[in-house]
């Protein structure tokens, strides 16, 4: 094993603490970081097959070299000065194309915005760069975020690196997929119905949804607003709750940030951790996000995990929460409603990609043409439903009534925290289905039941993490566990992550990845088979 693969193993605290230790400098973690990246994206095969994409992984959509390079050169001389520095300093990072970054391409991986040069840098940008932190590149995800596999994305799909020829979730899995194989060691992703933790499950990785309103959106590009939420992505629970600390805070130019102070999130992972420290710990069991419905491998581990807890001293019990069963709908109409208001900018006048049909090109026509060649088939199903969910005749029945459900839902969980401090659930139904294994045009309903556990903790606005909980044993593939807390209590899921974390690692005798092959090897063999036709 080179260095290269070394250091791109390492976790980001462990690699933090190297970098401060002067034992690897920050400019030799990037550039491991890019040699790993270079030997696992791979070349186009077909672009015009939406579902073939590249031989490689194809998780980033920019790569962010040489500026990522100036800051760990940065980075490493303050060091040698004697300067303090953050803690994450010079620890590489990726970040989801759908946070604006100035200097680089943000295009929400549509042909809509493609080759956008954002003039600014969103809020959780601008703390990554304060923190010094060496910005890798933008990874690919579903258009404008709307999916659950990244199987949407106009550059095409990304590819999950535990079988390149499955899906790594979505919308953000080039951000769990880049996480997965060692191009970064922290990612940042957002989240509206599940896109941080449904991914997390399926790669084998850690994901986050912060309390909503916890860590700002100024500079995300809106999908849904009062769903969407920034979180990161790591290997390890207290990577997560590090980075968290470094982007979650008060900003101004929210309207719907929190003023609260930001949480000690890596001491309640570093807590939850010890020995001991789940002891007591209540934890509740979704009794509607569990059993029929979901795979038998996945169910299998979960179960297992809840036994280790109940050995660790956590205190278990099984909890109603029977508004649950309508939240995918209502969150369907909810989303869709605020798809169909935060999209209407982009109409080839004001806003992206403007084409201007032949003949008598009057603005109701250079629109229609803007956005029938902008928008992918997802994106435009989103449009018609919100639409139609907010005309005239209809918004009661249908927008209205969707918001009765999510204030049920809030009051399900409301009534469940009185009796746990945690409630636990797989996070995903199912392992990763194969690319273009879900025909969308017969049933989209397929593809959005991926998000039935994820999605009431975005109706709720509640905190949640999903974590590995080992390897499903019909496939041998990834199973996420999640964990959801009350709002404003995002340290509660950092101290039960991490001591699920730590009693399955001592389980498995290591993390879960470790029993994975290389993934650039995967990678070498899947492009040769690709070369010969075979993939």
């Amino acid at each position: 094993m080179s260095m290269s693969e070394r250091i791109v193993e390492l976790s980001a605290a462990d690699l933090a603490a190297k970098l401060a230790s002067g034992d690897v400098s920050s400019v030799d973690a990037v550039n491991a970081h890019f040699e790993q990246i270079d030997a696992t994206e791979g070349q186009a095969v077909d672009s015009t097959d939406p579902h073939t994409g590249t031989d490689g992984l194809n998780a980033f959509l920019h790569r962010n070299r040489e500026e990522a390079l100036a800051v760990a050169q940065e980075v490493d001389q303050a060091r040698a000065n004697g300067e303090q520095l953050h803690e994450l300093a010079g620890v590489p990072i990726a970040v989801k194309d759908l946070i604006v970054t100035k200097g680089q391409p943000t295009t929400a991986a549509s042909r809509m915005l493609e080759g956008w040069m954002s003039p600014y840098d969103g809020t959780v940008t601008k703390k990554l760069r304060a923190a010094k932190m060496p910005i890798l590149g933008k990874t690919n995800l579903d258009e404008f975020a709307m999916g659950s596999s990244t199987e949407h994305s106009a550059f095409g799909p990304t590819r999950n690196p535990w079988d390149l020829n499955r899906i790594p979730g979505g919308s953000g899995g080039g951000s769990a997929a880049a996480v997965s194989a060692f191009q970064a060691p922290l990612a940042l992703g957002t989240d509206t119905g599940g896109s941080i933790r449904q991914p997390a499950a399926v790669t084998g990785t850690v994901g986050v949804k912060p309390t909503y309103g916890s860590v700002s959106r100024y500079g995300v590009i809106a999908m849904a607003s009062s769903l969407d939420q920034v979180g990161p992505c790591s290997r390890t629970v207290l990577d997560s709750a590090l980075l968290h600390e470094v982007v979650a805070g008060h900003d101004p130019q929210d309207s719907t940030s929190l003023n609260d102070p930001v949480g000690s999130f890596a001491a309640a992972a570093r807590q939850g951790a010890e020995d001991g420290g789940l002891k007591g710990l209540r934890v509740g069991v979704v009794k509607q996000l569990t059993g029929d419905g979901f795979q038998a491998g996945v169910q299998q581990r979960f179960n297992e995990a809840v036994e280790l807890l109940q050995s660790a001293g956590a205190e278990v019990v099984e909890v109603e929460t029977p508004n649950f069963e309508y939240a995918l709908g209502a969150y369907y109409l909810i989303m869709s409603s605020e798809v169909s208001s935060n999209l209407a900018k982009y109409d080839g006048v004001r806003f992206g990609l403007r084409v201007v049909p032949e003949g008598n090109p009057t603005i109701e026509r250079v629109m229609g043409a803007s956005r029938a060649a902008g928008f992918g088939d997802e994106v435009k199903r989103r449009i018609i439903l919100g639409t139609y969910a907010l005309s005239a005749g209809y918004y009661d029945a249908y927008y209205g009534s969707a918001q009765q459900v999510r204030t049920l839902v809030q009051r399900d969980f409301k009534a469940a925290f009185e009796k746990v401090d945690v409630l636990i659930s797989p996070t995903a139904p199912t392992t990763a289905f194969k690319i273009g294994g879900v025909d969308e045009s017969a049933d989209p309903m397929q593809m959005y039941l991926n998000d039935i556990a994820t999605i009431p903790t975005n109706l709720a606005g509640i905190p949640a993490i999903s974590l590995p909980g080992g390897l499903a044993p019909e496939d041998g593939l990834p199973v996420g566990i999640q964990f959801m807390a009350p709002a404003r209590e995002d340290a509660r899921v950092y101290r039960a992550g991490a001591g699920l974390e730590r009693l399955l690692n001592e389980k498995w005798g290591g993390p879960v990845w470790s029993s994975r092959g290389d993934v650039a090897t995967t990678v070498r063999d899947f492009a040769a088979g690709a070369a010969l036709g075979g993939k």
